[in-house]
């Protein structure tokens, strides 16, 4: 065994010091000490202030007790109230503190245990501080004191061979010892010690340092060295893929994917989150792997754990479906997520993964389903956070019918695997297979997908495979702290993005090997266990390492999305794969024609034409023809997540012409309905955003643009809303259920503020016209041949003799004439009409919503005459728990809200009596 020593006098301690970033003067300075620091920027972890020749402040606290950051001066980036360094060397800076106390203003009773500092620039590079990491500088006790120096990670890890440098000082000792296991192994009189410890054999090591005064007195500190053998070689046994294996109901094969690794750990509950050799992974002949199986696992229970890599790092598995956050999950209420498994607080670090064996199969039931046509896709894009009140996969389910009601074939969530924090638009990523538990568990998920196929309702992804963030396991396995990015070695990330206008998080190199087979397992995994239809993949013009702004074509980009997109049609043939790319034309046709589709961003189109503006109000784009294209992938929308809402552009920007205003809100609804005409009609799949159906008319930017939106279901008993949700249930029926609005021979002519759509089809000749001014104007409707035409609204047939026949149209008139007679949509749905005047002419009684709810819902109904009206709430053993109305109203229709803020879950029933008419309904209210 070598042991290395070497004895120091006092001064030669603060040179050692010296060395680091930080040395204090007094060297033992305690709280009670008047204190100067000095820095040496030379030995910072992260080095962004190296040679920087400017100002250099010090965003700075204390840490009481083992609080830290207390008593911070001043707010970051604040030149005027954060201390500024003296600078007394080439980057070497100096703070005079004096005492603690006074320059923190921390109480007399509190005890200051640490200095805590980040050293920044005066000003930001590009939006960019230059500073360096959170570096914490510990203050001795009063008399005698003891400290370690080195290692400053604990517990110490070393492989076979390898040595640990211990370094310890103390003040005002005799003494310093060292103990391994009990054993002495060395000892000195001096201020400050370097032992170098190589271990004998392998195992645990209790490494204690002990100092003593010449009084007796004794300080003592310790920590552990584990001994590690050499790592196994071993190949994978068969069958085995990266993450989470399950053998049988008490065996797992875990397998990390961890290139460049010298060692893992697995550590969890089934080993009390020890580090434990038994535990310890074998790695593949080609270094890439690391495994071990774990058995005798109990059938059915959950076991959080992570993978301990080099000693240094703890993640949790990537392939995880699920995870447990230490920052959020204690704001998921067990009404979203009943018996949530606890974080192993004290024991994990950062998120965690969850295994389970024996879990039990989800019963699926949608037998018969058949997935829509693409080109006849109506798709219904939604954030579940704004959508339902509960924020729950459960909700959603329980609204399907909503979705039936309005008559769209198609579902796409906004992204749901496990994103940072709770409330987000998804974009965020984090975990890739795991359904962010903020939405309720997985099988609520697979239920939400399975209620929604068997009503014909396909469920389409938004996924994010262009970046990800900082509590991904990827990146974290793989970082370079002295850049803030992921490091050269990474397998799957760029250290920087080669997009120069657009970059979020941490940028996947898609040409990597270890990346293609990465998202080739997500792509089939979301397929195959959730039976969704398919993906819209974010940013993909994102996916490329070519330099530039994304936007021009881009060979080697079509190479890497068709051979995604192959991979996914190995799985599932007939699954969508929707880009949004927003690149070169002609790159967007060379993909439409593989098969995949691409958005269609008319958003600020339709906005100009909706508010009655000529300039940019050419919808030409939006016909899939019209860009050269030979295959209808173009889904066109008004309204997207990332864009403004049409109604919110009407009331408060629209065009006025005399009494004509688009920015009354009756107004501003019918242009809705007249932009709605001209965009269904289009043949090419089609998508809405969340209440565009209802006009909703909150600014994307209200609470800020990703913040929490107000969920407006009550806009459902505003006969002006409900009148426009009728108008484009009309309009979405007509396109999913006639095939010439799938018909390839047809013309379009969007340019002027009159607008015609003309389509041939033999099923049927279709002939559209709209006037989007907000004066009269004359104009002409093109016929695809003469003959008997019907107006689709009103059912009012015209005899075509000359296909260009001359119209007078209103502001805001358009008309949808077809060759066949067609069913009659709601009569006087065109025209909006106040609140209270709506034309009834049945009684009725419609589902709440939402349902199930908490604590509040809606109930709608409406009375065909003047009527005695009693409406009832009763629980389920048919005690009267509310009585919403009981007396006389007019004929109309009416919405009241019940509450079950004071009542239990379960199910409750509503009865309307209005004079013969007896209705009950079903609700549940669920806490």
């Amino acid at each position: 065994m070598k042991v290395k020593l070497i004895l120091f006098a006092i001064f030669i301690f603060a040179q050692t010091l010296a060395a680091q970033v930080v040395t204090l003067y007094p060297s033992f300075a305690t709280e009670n000490d008047s204190i100067r620091v000095v820095f040496n920027i030379q030995q910072a972890t992260r080095k962004d202030l190296v040679g920087y020749t400017g100002d250099v402040y010090t965003h700075t606290g204390v840490t009481v007790g083992t609080s830290r950051w207390q008593h911070v001066i001043g707010t970051w980036g604040s030149n005027t109230t954060q201390p500024k360094l003296k600078r007394i060397g080439v980057d070497q800076y100096e703070l005079v503190i004096g005492k603690p106390h006074d320059f923190y203003k921390a109480g007399s009773s509190e005890k200051i245990t640490e200095l805590d500092f980040v050293l920044r620039s005066a000003e930001t590079t590009n939006g960019t501080w230059k500073q360096t990491e959170d570096i914490f500088v510990k203050l001795f006790e009063p008399g005698l004191s003891l400290t370690i120096l080195s290692p400053k990670q604990f517990p110490v890890f070393l492989m076979p061979g390898e040595s640990a440098d211990i370094k310890a000082a103390a003040s005002k000792a005799s003494t310093k010892t060292v103990f391994v296991n009990n054993v002495q192994l060395f000892q000195t009189s001096n201020d400050t010690l370097v032992y170098s410890y190589k271990p004998a054999d392998t195992g645990k090591k209790t490494v204690k340092i002990v100092a003593q005064d010449a009084q007796g007195g004794a300080k003592a500190d310790s920590f552990y060295i584990y001994a590690n053998s050499s790592v196994a070689q071993q190949e994978l046994p068969a069958g085995v893929k990266d993450g989470i294996n399950y053998i049988d109901a008490n065996t797992v094969t875990l397998v990390l994917y961890a290139p460049y690794k010298k060692f893992v750990y697995v550590t969890g509950d089934f080993n009390n989150w020890d580090i434990d050799p038994a535990y310890y992974m074998k790695r593949t002949s080609d270094g890439k792997r690391f495994w071990v199986t774990i058995p005798n696992l109990a059938s059915g229970n959950e076991y959080a754990f992570q993978y301990y890599v080099d000693g240094q790092l703890k993640i949790a598995d990537p392939y995880t479906d699920k995870v447990l956050d230490p920052w959020n999950d204690k704001y998921i209420t067990s009404d979203i997520y009943p018996n949530l498994k606890a974080y192993p607080t004290g024991k994990g670090d950062n998120v965690v993964s969850v295994l389970q064996t024996a879990q039990t199969a989800f019963n699926w039931t949608a037998a018969g389903y058949k997935r829509p046509d693409k080109e006849n896709l109506v798709i219904y894009e939604l954030l579940v956070r704004d959508f339902v009140s509960t924020h729950s996969f459960k909700t959603l389910s329980d609204t399907i019918s909503y979705f039936k009601r309005l008559g769209v074939n198609a579902i796409e969530l906004m992204p749901v695997s496990e994103f940072e924090g709770n409330e987000s638009w998804g974009y965020n990523p984090s975990f890739y297979f795991a359904p962010d538990k903020y939405y309720g568990p997985k099988d609520e998920f697979k239920k939400f997908v399975d209620v929604c196929h068997a009503n014909g309702i396909a469920v389409i992804m938004d996924i994010v495979l262009n970046h990800s963030f900082g509590t991904n396991p990827m990146v974290r396995l793989y970082w370079d702290d002295t850049k803030s990015a992921p490091s050269a070695l990474n397998p799957w990330f760029n250290q920087v993005s080669p997009n120069t206008a657009y970059s979020w998080g941490y940028d996947f190199n898609h040409e990597s090997q270890a990346t293609k087979d990465f998202v080739d397992r997500v792509t089939s995994y979301w397929i195959s266990e959730y039976k969704i239809d398919g993906y819209r993949f974010d940013f993909t013009k994102g996916f490329t390492n070519t330099p530039g702004d994304g936007s021009a074509y881009d060979l080697s980009r079509i190479t890497i999305l068709k051979r995604m997109a192959d991979k996914i049609w190995t799985v599932d043939p007939s699954a969508y794969v929707i880009l949004e790319h927003f690149t070169d034309n002609n790159e967007e046709k060379t993909l439409t024609d593989y098969g995949m589709m691409i958005w269609g961003n008319l958003n600020n189109n339709y906005m100009q034409a909706s508010m009655g503006y000529l300039q940019n109000s050419d919808l030409s784009w939006g016909s899939y023809k019209n860009r050269g294209w030979s295959k209808p992938g173009l889904v066109t929308y008004m309204e997207s997540h990332d864009e403004q809402r049409l109604m919110y552009k009407n009331v408060n920007f629209g065009a006025q012409s005399g009494s004509y205003n688009v920015k009354d809100t009756s107004q501003a609804l019918n242009r809705v309905k007249l932009a709605s005409a001209f965009f269904f009609t289009i043949p090419g799949p089609k998508m809405i955003w969340q209440f565009e159906e209802l006009g909703y008319d909150y600014s994307i930017d209200f609470n800020s643009r990703v913040g929490n939106k107000p969920i407006r279901w009550d806009y459902l008993k505003q006969p002006r809303r409900e009148k426009l949700f009728k108008v484009m249930q009309a309009l979405i029926s007509l396109k999913t259920n006639y095939p010439a609005f799938k018909s390839s021979n047809y013309s379009v002519s969007l340019s002027d503020l009159v607008k015609r759509i003309t389509i041939s089809d033999p099923s049927m000749n279709v002939a559209v016209i709209g006037n989007f001014d907000v004066i009269t104007r004359s104009s002409s409707i093109a016929f695809p041949t003469t003959g008997t035409y019907y107006d689709y609204f009103t059912g009012l047939g015209i005899e075509v003799t000359n296909t260009q026949t001359p119209v007078e149209l209103q502001a805001g008139e358009f008309h949808i004439y077809t060759s066949q007679k067609l069913p009659l949509p709601e009569k006087d749905i065109l025209n909006t009409v106040n609140d209270k005047g709506a034309r009834i002419e049945s009684y009725g009684l419609e589902q709440n919503y939402p349902n199930p709810f908490n604590p509040s819902t809606l109930i709608s109904y409406e009375l065909a005459r003047d009527s005695r009206v009693s409406l009832k709430v009763y629980d389920i053993m048919g005690r009267e728990v509310a009585a919403l109305v009981d007396g006389f109203q007019s004929k109309g229709k009416y919405s009241r809200e019940f509450t079950g803020k004071n009542l239990s879950s379960g199910i409750y029933f509503y009865e309307l009596r209005a004079d013969n008419f007896t209705a009950i309904r079903k609700m549940m209210l669920l806490k």
